[in-house]
């Protein structure tokens, strides 16, 4: 059928605009980082109510009870609401940055710079077809690495990893990196580790090397985390597109257990979106099946968020304890012990639920509640709940992998002391 010349102009412009606004990177010109702490219950319902009431108020960090600390992005034109609303509340809040954009300016250029020199390192961080092409030069240099898929994204991108194996009839570890796309450590933590189970001479780094399997995956969600690096730092979510013009599921909240009991929204413009369904994302099901055809190998499934100097275990849909919790609390707590020895740094440990905040859906809840994989940890990396956050400086990056892996190696071997890789 023939469209009037009217009709396709105004379709053709229509289209014209909606490409301009996919391809604007979003800025953050003069929006306020806050900190806010709610001392009652009725402050703590405030802060809930503002962060279901608009888009311009970004939740960072947010707690679940009195006495937790939110940082909160405030858009310009939203600051006397937001100001007139803490004061009314009587919400005591300090201001974290005055102008977020500086700091993601300042991120942008340096990793430009750096990118025209072509370096693959640990002084900066790397956008995904650098990391893709590291992974393929690994396997390339080293015997023992082998380019793995783990999936396809939404938008046809790959769930690339690398397998590092010295021996058959090793015990599996997975490694899990970028599930959440803002959260660039992640990824450069996953490869920092990678490479030194490669180079490093340490015996102690040698021996977990040698002794398992490695399971790699540096970015999860490989649509959400270009999209943070080319359009919004801030993006956290997949890129799957729902019917009125909605963007992305939170692929943390999408697995198919416990799904969407607690800690998830069903708004799909949260961060916490769970999606319409378990699996829903394509992303969270290919890596699931991937995951599923290792059955029996994998021992231990750790995942790397931040942030918040955390680290913890099953359960996040309840506060009933799992029935290995003894154990992952006492190789938990061993494990952020020797991650403290090299620079001081203090990691808190508990089950997801009372440590940080209840979740369900979860990538590592659902390894160890369907695919019984009994050693599952998620670390929340640096920093603290500071502003800092996600745009974490990159002089950071090697001081956090080095501290992670000196407690991956105790994680392991309290794990291994307690018959959890006994073959």
């Amino acid at each position: 059928m023939m469209v009037p010349v009217k009709v396709a102009f105004i379709l053709f412009v229509l289209a014209r605009i909606d490409t301009v606004l996919s391809a604007e990177t979003a800025r953050y010109d003069h929006y306020r980082v806050y900190q806010a702490i709610p001392n009652t219950q009725e402050q703590l319902k405030t802060l809930d109510q503002l962060r279901s009431s608009s888009d311009s108020f970004i939740f960072l960090e947010a707690g679940t009870k009195v006495g937790d600390e939110f940082n909160i992005v405030v858009a310009p034109h939203k600051l006397a609401d937001f100001t007139e609303t803490m004061e009314s509340a009587e919400i005591c809040v300090k201001v974290l940055e005055t102008d977020l954009q500086l700091p993601i300016d300042e991120e942008r250029n340096r990793m430009q710079s750096k990118r025209t020199k072509g370096v693959f390192d640990w002084t900066e961080y790397q956008e995904l077809d650098d990391i893709h092409k590291w992974l393929d030069k690994l396997a390339t240099e080293y015997p023992q690495a082998k380019v793995i898929e783990a999936g396809r994204s939404y938008e046809n991108r790959t769930l690339k990893g690398l397998k590092v194996s010295y021996k058959p009839g090793n015990p599996g570890i997975f490694l899990e990196g970028g599930i959440h796309a803002r959260e660039w450590i992640s990824p450069a933590t996953v490869t920092y580790i990678l490479n030194q189970l490669l180079t490093s001479q340490d015996p102690s780094v040698r021996d977990i090397a040698v002794n398992y399997d490695w399971y790699a995956v540096p970015s999860v969600n490989p649509d959400g985390y270009v999209y943070s690096h080319k359009r919004d730092r801030l993006w956290r979510k997949t890129r799957t597109r729902f019917s009125g013009g909605c963007y992305g599921a939170d692929p943390n909240r999408n697995w198919n257990f416990q799904w969407a009991r607690q800690g998830a929204s069903h708004r799909c413009t949260s961060d916490a979106y769970a999606g319409p369904r378990p699996f829903s994302e394509i992303e969270t099901r290919s890596l699931s099946e991937y995951i599923e055809s290792l059955s029996g190998k994998i021992h231990a499934y750790i995942a790397f968020h931040s942030y918040s100097q955390l680290l913890l275990f099953p359960y996040g849909h309840t506060s009933d304890h799992a029935p290995n919790h003894d154990d992952l609390s006492a190789i938990a707590n061993a494990t952020v012990k020797s991650l403290e020895k090299r620079y001081g740094t203090k990691y808190d440990y508990g089950n997801t639920y009372d440590a940080i905040y209840p979740v369900s859906g979860a990538s590592a809840e659902w390894a160890y509640g369907v695919q019984n994989i009994k050693v599952a940890y998620t670390y929340e990396l640096r920093p603290t709940r500071s502003f800092f956050g996600f745009v974490l400086p990159p002089a950071q990056i090697i001081p956090t992998g080095e501290e992670t892996l000196d407690s991956l190696v105790t994680l392991l071997a309290e794990s291994s002391k307690r018959g959890y890789f006994n073959l």
